[in-house]
């Protein structure tokens, strides 16, 4: 499986990708991964001049930048399950994220729960991944595959420590202030309903229209400024 690994990730990282893994789901019901044991996990950053003006809520900018990297990762999941299919595996990209949310504001198998699975990163005190280079200024993909690849080391505990500048900076006081290990529940985590209502309240306020961003907790988060720090001084992203 080494060739087709690097056929992937010399494809991906061309198209966009910043990011890769391979999760182990095989633990997890079978409807929620359609019967497929690994996910590829794909994460694209965040442009950081954008990120950098969020830090008082969302923007125009940030709206379009949204959209721009989803649509990079939709090719990145069509790219990589017409890799596989052409090897002989089946393969399902999952979309992006979208502001198409059931009641409880639910998916059946979240993308950065596949990402922490697949090493990229741990879920911090405002629920989103963090990722050592990116931060949380990461959107992610998913493509459920049962090509038999070796698995990356899951993280399964945090490395937020004390920090809690996400949870006191949220307007909406959507963070419950619990510090993320694998299996805790998200709404142990997050008020999702109290993060909604202010992301939809800022963005309203930014003249955005009916969407909900926000991105406050993204660019307040010391490993996105670290990011934002290190993309100044290299004048590249990441």
């Amino acid at each position: 499986m080494d060739d087709i690994r690097s056929e992937l990730k010399i494809a991906l990282y061309r198209k966009g990708a910043a990011l890769l893994g391979f999760a182990d789901l095989r633990d997890l019901p079978s409807g929620c991964r359609m019967d497929l044991p690994i996910g590829l996990s794909i994460a694209v950053p965040l442009e950081p001049a954008v990120v950098s003006g969020i830090g008082a809520g969302p923007t125009q900018s940030y709206f379009e930048e949204y959209g721009r990297v989803n649509r990079i990762l939709a090719e990145l999941g069509l790219a990589a399950a017409e890799i596989l299919a052409d090897r002989g595996w089946e393969a399902v990209p999952a979309e992006p994220t979208r502001e198409v949310f059931s009641s409880d504001f639910r998916t059946p198998l979240p993308h950065k729960t596949v990402a922490t699975r697949a090493g990229l990163g741990w879920i911090g005190r405002n629920a989103l991944l963090i990722t050592e280079p990116y931060g949380s200024a990461v959107r992610l993909m998913t493509v459920l595959t049962d090509a038999p690849f070796t698995v990356s080391p899951p993280v399964e505990t945090s490395r937020c420590g004390t920090c809690r500048l996400c949870v006191d900076t949220c307007p909406g006081r959507a963070p419950r202030g619990e510090e993320w290990q694998a299996g805790l529940d998200r709404d142990d985590i997050l008020d999702v309903h109290a993060c909604y209502t202010a992301a939809r309240d800022l963005s309203g306020r930014a003249g955005i229209g009916a969407t909900t961003i926000c991105g406050i907790c993204i660019a307040c988060c010391p490993w996105t400024k670290r990011y934002l720090k290190q993309s100044l001084r290299t004048g590249r992203p990441g």
